[in-house]
């Protein structure tokens, strides 16, 4: 899991833990709330569970905290399921919390029976008067000291609904004036009249996180149940039930979430972006879910490499979104079919070549693998270039095409611009060049100095297809630490639509699965909104860093 780094404080605990015989085995857990998409930070915690159980021959549960049924899909445990999948993982069990809501239940009837929890009718806003704050003890609440046998009964009329949303809780009894204001008699039941997507109407009351955390995981005899920092907090409340309860005594470990730059891992902010249609849904390849990530061409092997590069740490720190970038620029080097696709055409007319003759010119498809083989690309009088690859008046050290100068097209020949034609407004339509027929590819053209190597497309052959350049979805490094409301700062140049582009012919087999590198473009991919009348392609990542570059200027 950590081949390059050395072990991580985390698998030195599991090893420790197995060493000294505390377990026989490792179980760990993934335990998310299908309350939306799984983002890139998801992806470390996937990657941290499933990598520590398979490291020391254990295994990892998927077990979903569907303890909310008002913010709960089946459509999100769905896609929750195929991103693990995915990523390459695999889970032993697939479990929901809402599987033990009679044992929860069962069990909160045990510490009443021992005086350790308690039915409230205190409001939302009273009882978070009575927690007071960190620095001033809480209050008791009136309705602490009601007899066991008056909270068994409300209790069950809590559960058979006779009672409204909101107008009684059952709290943990454990201490007002404990220095963690988690401990501090937190709810462990709410009422909600609500169908749920897996036991519909059966229950009108839920557990709460804290109390179903720990006890699903003490089920399910995990380990090591990893959790992000912000759960410290709730560490003394996960133990204090578990030996409460006189249950398995599963231990929690926290590390730190990621928190990537240039864009937001809220589930609630992500939820703004997709209703406020900010974005297109949650595959938006802007977005930083592992679906979206998916759509845009990211590959499995580059996120788990990424989170493998950024490790796992105690503090919470920003990680630069050029390390992703990275990660999956190095993948795609080496896996990526090559092909030429002109995003803004300039019309090239060959003059000595004959009209009408079509030669086939072969190109490999990827020189870092050399078993990728080759396509044949078609060759004419009539091409597309660039029209960044062409200037009037070039400087000194322009190396592209110039009138008077010459340039290599890449897997074809040597061509020369002898004219420029220009319609009457003044602008270039189209160059009159000529080719050098023993400059072939591959040919000995030791006495002809080229410098420059341009892409290039046959007009006549030439595919239209539609590419989409993405790039940040923020323009603040840091979004978190922005002023404002956060879609203030969203990238108005996030996406830019090229309608038609020019690609050659080859691209006509496409495939989802497949990925490209358009030759000094970037990285693209299919997109699923492809049509057999038009393909769209995405660009997940340029060739080089620009952002980086831009930064340093």
């Amino acid at each position: 899991m950590s081949d390059n780094k050395g072990p991580n404080f985390l698998e030195e605990i599991v090893a420790n833990d197995l060493k000294t015989g505390k377990y026989k085995s490792i179980v760990t857990r993934f335990p998310p709330e299908p309350n939306g998409y799984l983002h890139i930070g998801h992806a470390k915690s996937i990657c941290l569970n499933f990598g520590l159980s398979q490291e020391f021959g254990g295994y990892t549960n998927l077990r979903f905290d569907d303890t909310n049924p008002t913010t709960e899909d089946t459509e999100y445990v769905q896609s929750i399921k195929n991103d693990i999948r995915w990523l390459g993982f695999n889970w032993q069990h697939e479990l929901y919390a809402s599987d033990y809501f009679q044992q929860l239940y069962d069990w909160a009837v045990v510490l009443i029976r021992k005086g350790l929890a308690y039915v409230d009718d205190s409001t939302s806003e009273e009882i978070a008067a009575q927690k007071g704050t960190p620095t001033r003890s809480g209050t008791n609440s009136p309705f602490r000291d009601r007899s066991v046998e008056e909270n068994l009964r409300l209790f069950q009329e809590m559960k058979e609904g006779k009672y409204r949303d909101g107008e009684k809780v059952l709290r943990a009894k454990i201490d007002m004036a404990h220095q963690n204001m988690h401990m501090r008699d937190p709810l462990m039941y709410r009422i909600k009249h609500a169908h749920h997507h897996r036991t519909g109407d059966t229950w009108c009351v839920y557990p709460m996180y804290d109390f179903a955390h720990g006890q699903s995981d003490a089920i399910e005899n995990v380990t090591h149940s990893i959790c992000t920092l912000e759960f410290i907090p709730h560490r003394d409340l996960y133990y204090w039930f578990i030996e409460q309860l006189g249950i398995f005594p599963s231990q929690q470990y926290e590390f730190a979430r990621l928190n990537l730059s240039y864009t937001v891992m809220s589930k609630r902010k992500l939820l703004q972006l997709v209703n406020g249609r900010y974005v297109s849904g949650w595959d938006d390849p802007r977005m930083p879910t592992i679906s979206a990530l998916r759509r845009r061409g990211y590959t499995p092997e580059s996120i788990r490499d990424f989170c493998e590069r950024i490790g796992v740490a105690r503090r919470e720190n920003l990680i630069d979104v050029g390390l992703l970038e990275f990660s999956v620029r190095d993948h795609l080097n080496k896996v990526a079919q090559r092909r030429m696709v002109v995003l803004d055409p300039l019309k090239v007319v060959l003059t000595n070549y004959p009209e009408g003759e079509v030669e086939m010119l072969p190109g490999e498809d990827n020189p870092e693998d050399a078993n990728s083989g080759s396509r044949d690309i078609p060759f004419s009088r009539e091409l597309y270039i660039e029209q960044e690859d062409f200037m009037e008046n070039a400087p000194k050290k322009f190396f592209r095409l110039a009138p008077g100068q010459m340039v290599r097209l890449k897997h074809a020949y040597i061509i020369k611009c002898e004219e420029v034609v220009k319609d009457a407004q003044g602008n270039i339509t189209e160059l009159h060049c000529t080719y050098v027929p023993e400059s072939r590819s591959g040919s000995d053209t030791s006495g002809i100095n080229v410098k420059g190597t341009l892409h290039w497309v046959s007009a006549a052959q030439a595919l239209p297809i539609e590419v989409r350049l993405y790039d940040r979805l923020f323009m603040h490094e840091d979004v978190a630490d922005a002023e404002g409301d956060f879609k203030e700062h969203l990238n108005p140049d996030s996406l830019q639509v090229i309608e038609t582009a020019y690609a050659e012919p080859a691209l006509k087999e496409a495939t989802l699965e497949e990925r490209y590198q358009f030759l000094r473009k970037g990285y693209f991919t299919l997109d699923p909104d492809s049509t057999a009348d038009k393909l769209v392609f995405n660009r997940t990542v340029g060739l080089r860093d620009m952002w980086a570059k831009e930064s340093k200027k």
